[in-house]
């Protein structure tokens, strides 16, 4: 009896040092903590692809908490992490769903940010949905028919290009073409040969007159310099003149000299038409007078 009491107390006891451990082992898994240290975040997220309910959350890659809670709100997913006391996040944080492992987990990671502003835990935050390797085959199997399509036409492409490039007529064209090429470069290269003497000669041609326009420009620089100056003040002349010209024509239109009151006088034309007209009178009637009787004139003059 004693025996049998003693193996029921072993028993127990190792069924609690089981369960102590295993709920110990869950807890270190999950990460459930049994005291109150720690913060509560929320963030909003377009797309959480397959993350769950206990995940990891990490701050720069350090595992700080887990994921308590997802909930889908219109088009929109809530989700609820939870992260030790000690972490110090800052109000320009960056939070996002990444992919934990090649198996193709996830994991909330957060940026902690550097402004001086502390994060604001009552307030829901905006985070971003990283691409992983199933987002990219995702991706992929939705471009299957096009990729499909575009390797078709690629194909069709390769062998139209292959059935040019085999054509005889153009291979022979083009050994031909190079032929030429060859016969051209090495006729270039006998000409080159049989003139680079005079090539050299001109070259050095060149450079005597380059060294002679050179010495020219330097004895005559001031008189050059004189030559543009004397240039430039004549050309200012001209402009004063041209100023000038404008300036006495536009006084000569509004009559504002004397050459424009003679030119735009209407009483002036008018008696100088008169008076032509009173000669051209004068000159008939002597002429009737010479080839009649002549020239008659009738004076009377009084002196006193």
């Amino acid at each position: 009896m004693k025996n049998q009491r003693k193996t029921e107390i072993k028993v127990g006891v190792t069924v609690i040092l089981a369960l102590v451990i295993f709920f110990w082992i869950l807890g270190w898994a999950k990460n459930f903590i049994l005291t109150s240290k720690e913060k509560t975040i929320k963030i909003r997220f377009d797309n959480v692809a397959g993350l769950e309910i206990g995940d990891f959350v990490t701050v720069n890659g350090v595992r700080k908490g887990n994921v308590q809670d997802i909930e889908v709100q219109n088009n929109e997913v809530i989700v609820t992490v939870s992260v030790n006391n000690n972490t110090d996040l800052r109000r320009d944080a960056v939070f996002g769903v990444a992919m934990l492992d090649m198996m193709g987990g996830k994991k909330v990671d957060i940026k902690p940010g550097l402004l001086p502003e502390s994060l604001d835990f009552n307030k829901i935050q905006n985070g971003s949905f990283y691409s992983d390797i199933p987002a990219v085959m995702s991706f992929v199997g939705s471009m299957q028919d096009d990729l499909i399509t575009t390797l078709k036409q690629v194909k069709v492409s390769l062998n139209s290009l292959n059935n040019y490039l085999s054509d005889k007529n153009l291979n022979n064209n083009i050994k031909s073409s190079v032929e030429n090429v060859s016969l051209l470069t090495e006729k270039l290269n006998i000409l080159i040969d049989e003139n680079r003497q005079n090539i050299k000669k001109l070259t050095s041609n060149s450079l005597d007159i380059t060294d002679d326009a050179k010495n020219f420009y330097q004895k005559n620089q001031s008189n050059i310099s004189s030559s543009i100056k004397e240039a430039d003040d004549v050309l200012k002349k001209t402009d004063s003149l041209v100023t000038s010209l404008n300036s006495f024509t536009a006084e000569i239109k509004a009559k504002n000299n004397s050459v424009g009151k003679i030119l735009y006088d209407e009483k002036l034309y008018d008696n100088l038409n008169q008076s032509i007209q009173q000669v051209n009178e004068l000159t008939k009637l002597l002429l009737e007078q010479l080839k009649d009787k002549g020239f008659k004139v009738d004076a009377n003059i009084h002196l006193f």
